[in-house]
C-alpha cells in the first residue's frame, strides 16, 4: 500500500485545475450542442414549429437520441450546480470533485462519439443530424475533460475513497431532512436488508409487521397535509425515503408508492368526502391501495382501454380484465381506470375508488363478481403481480373520483410527475445497493493473493457506479424540487427515471461481474438486485415511452 502521503499527493495530481470553472466552461458547450441538436431534430419531427406526431415516430431514433442528449446534458448542469453548492460551503472534497470531473469527461466523450440508447442501440451525432465540424467546434471546450477527467486512475481513486466510506455528500441542504434519512436508514438495516433476500427466494409478502412498522414512521403519508393526517412533506423527502427503502429492499420502497399514487389522485382531484374518507387512512397505513390501470391489450395505450363501468341507478358494474397490478390480493383499495362514457380513446375514461376486501394466501380475491391469478415474476417481488378480471362488480357511484365522469385520463396524467420522480428515487436506491454490495464483495474477495479491489478493472467500475449513482440522484433531486415549486416538471420527471433506471440496471449488471461465478449463485443478494433493476426500465413507463415524452416536450419548447 502507499504511503498516506504518497497517495495524497497521486490523488491531487488527477484532480484537473480550476475544474469549477472549467466545467462551467464545458456545460456552455455542452447546452450549445444540445440546441443545435434540438434545432436539427426540429426539422425533422416539427418542422413548421409545432410537433407532427406522425414525423416524430417516423424520426423516433432521433427524437429518442435528443431525449438522452438532453438528460446528459441536464445531468451534468445538476453535477455542477451540486459542486458548487459544497464548494459555498466548504464541503466540495476530494471524492467529490473526482466525481464531478469524471461525470463531465465521460458524458461530454459520450456526446461527440455515441450515447447507448440501449445495450445494442448507439446515437451518433450524426443520427441527430449533426456533422463532424459542429461537434468539434461546440465540444472543444471540453477536450480537458474528456482526455483527463475520467481515466482509469480516476476511477480506481474515487472507488479506494468510497471503500474508506464516503459516496460523495448528498447536498439536501435540509438537516430535518437528512435526520429523517438516518431513522429511516436504522429502520432498513434492522427491518428489511436481514430479510430480504429470503422474502425473494421464498416469494412471499413483505410481512405485515414491516408494514405496520413503516405506517409508524409516517411512510405512507409523507405528502398527505397534516390536516388529513399525513407528514405534510414534499417530493423532496419522498425521494429521500423511497431512496432508502429501496436501499433496502425495492419491494419495501415500493410499497410506498402504492399510498403516494393514490393520495395524489384523490388529495388533487376527489371530493371532500373522498378526501375525508381516504386521506388519513391511507397517510396511518389503514388501507392500503393498488393501482389498477394496465389491460393485457393495453399496456402503455391507456386510450384503448377496454375495461367498461356501467352506470345501473347507484352503483357501478364493472367487466373486463386487468393485468400486472401489484400487491393487488392484500390492497383494501382500488384506484381502477375503467371506460364509463361511450366517448372513444381518453375522453371516455374514469377513475373509480373502488373498495375490496383484503385477501389471504388462501382466498386472494374474496370480492363477488371478480377474481385473480398471480404472475410469477424474476424479481420486483414482496407484493406480488396479478391478473384480475371483473364481472359486474360492483361500484358505488359515490365512488367515481372528482365526482364528474370521463376525467380518469387527466386525473391520472395530473400525477405522472410525482410517480416517475419516485420511481427515479427508487431506481437511484437499488443503484445504490448494487454499489455497496459490489464494493464489499471487492473488498473481502481475495484472488491472486490480493483483494479483488485491488484489480483496476474492478475498481474502475465500482468508481465510475459511484459516479452515475450520484448522477442520477442530483437530477432526481432537482426534479423533485421542481415539483415541491408546482412547477411543470414531466420533462425533468423523464430524464430522472431514464438516467437513474438504466444507472440502477448497470451497476447490478456490474455488481453481479464484480461477484464472478458468485454473482450468478441465488444464495448472493447481487442477484435480487439484478432481477429487481431490471424492472425499472419498463414500469411507470418505459424507457421508450420515457424518452418520447421528453423528446415531445423539447420540441415544443418546454424547456
Amino acid at each position: 500500500m502507499p504511503t498516506p502521503t504518497a497517495s495524497k499527493s497521486r490523488s491531487t495530481a488527477l484532480l484537473l485545475p480550476d475544474l469549477l470553472a472549467t466545467c462551467g466552461t464545458a456545460l456552455t458547450a455542452a447546452e450549445a450542442y444540445l440546441a443545435l441538436a434540438r434545432s436539427a431534430v426540429a426539422q425533422l419531427a416539427a418542422p413548421g414549429g409545432k410537433v407532427d406526431s406522425k414525423r416524430l415516430d417516423e424520426h423516433q431514433f432521433a427524437a429518442h437520441a435528443l431525449s438522452w442528449t438532453a438528460t446528459y446534458v441536464e445531468a451534468l448542469r445538476r453535477l455542477l450546480d451540486w459542486a458548487r453548492r459544497l464548494d459555498g460551503r466548504g464541503q466540495l472534497g476530494e471524492i467529490e470533485q473526482l466525481i464531478l470531473q469524471a461525470a463531465f469527461g465521460e458524458y461530454l466523450a459520450q456526446l461527440q462519439g455515441g450515447i447507448a440508447l440501449s445495450q445494442g442501440e448507439i446515437a451518433r451525432p450524426a443520427d441527430l443530424g449533426l456533422d463532424d465540424a459542429d461537434i468539434e467546434r461546440v465540444l472543444a471546450p471540453g477536450a480537458t475533460l474528456m482526455a483527463r477527467g475520467n481515466t482509469s486512475a480516476v476511477r480506481e481513486r474515487i472507488a479506494h475513497l468510497a471503500a474508506e466510506g464516503s459516496f460523495g455528500h448528498s447536498a439536501i441542504d435540509d438537516e430535518a431532512l437528512e435526520l429523517f434519512r438516518e431513522q429511516i436508514r436504522r429502520f432498513v438495516e434492522a427491518e428489511v436488508v436481514p430479510f430480504a433476500h429470503d422474502w425473494h427466494r421464498q416469494d412471499v409478502l413483505i410481512p405485515l409487521a414491516v408494514v405496520e412498522k413503516m405506517a409508524e414512521l409516517g411512510v405512507f403519508g409523507l405528502t398527505v397535509p397534516e390536516d388529513q393526517g399525513g407528514l405534510g412533506l414534499g417530493k423532496l423527502a419522498m425521494c429521500v425515503v423511497s431512496e432508502e427503502l429501496s436501499r433496502g429492499y425495492i419491494g419495501v420502497g415500493s410499497l410506498g408508492t402504492r399510498s403516494e399514487i393514490a393520495a395524489e389522485l384523490i388529495r388533487q382531484t376527489g371530493t371532500p368526502a373522498q378526501k375525508a374518507k381516504y386521506l388519513p387512512a391511507l397517510a396511518s397505513g389503514a388501507i392500503l391501495p393498488t393501482a389498477v390501470f394496465t389491460e393485457p391489450g393495453a399496456g402503455s395505450d391507456l386510450a384503448s382501454i377496454k375495461t367498461r363501468a356501467v352506470r345501473q341507478g347507484d352503483v357501478y358494474r364493472v367487466t373486463g380484465a386487468k393485468t400486472w397490478i401489484t400487491h393487488a390480493a392484500r390492497s383494501d383499495l382500488m384506484t381502477l381506470l375503467v371506460r364509463t362514457e361511450s366517448e372513444p380513446g381518453y375522453r371516455g375514461l374514469s377513475m373509480l375508488l373502488a373498495e375490496k376486501p383484503r385477501g389471504t394466501d388462501t382466498d386472494p380475491f374474496p370480492a363477488r363478481s371478480m377474481s385473480g391469478s398471480e404472475i410469477p415474476v424474476l424479481g420486483y417481488r414482496g407484493m406480488k403481480e396479478y391478473e384480475i378480471g371483473f364481472d359486474g362488480f360492483e361500484v358505488p357511484v359515490s365512488a367515481l373520483l372528482g365526482g364528474v365522469p370521463g376525467q380518469g385520463f387527466k386525473q391520472l396524467m395530473a400525477t405522472f410527475e410525482s410517480a416517475r420522480i419516485q420511481t427515479a428515487s427508487r431506481a437511484v436506491g437499488v443503484a445504490q445497493n448494487a454499489l455497496e454490495l459490489a464494493l464489499g464483495y471487492a473488498q473481502e474477495r481475495k484472488q491472486f493473493g490480493q483483494a479483488t479491489l485491488g484489480f483496476a478493472r474492478v475498481s474502475g467500475k465500482i468508481g465510475w457506479m459511484v459516479v452515475e449513482t450520484m448522477a442520477a440522484r442530483q437530477l432526481t433531486y432537482y426534479a423533485a424540487r421542481q415539483k415541491d415549486l408546482d412547477r411543470r416538471c414531466d420533462i425533468e420527471a423523464g430524464m430522472a427515471k431514464l438516467l437513474a433506471a438504466r444507472v440502477a440496471w448497470a451497476n447490478a449488471d456490474n455488481g453481479v461481474q464484480i461477484h464472478g461465478g458468485n454473482g450468478y449463485a441465488i444464495e448472493y443478494p447481487i442477484s435480487r438486485v439484478l432481477c429487481d433493476a431490471r424492472i425499472l426500465n419498463i414500469f411507470e413507463g418505459a424507457a421508450e415511452i420515457q424518452a418520447q415524452v421528453v423528446a415531445r416536450g423539447l420540441l415544443e419548447g418546454r424547456n
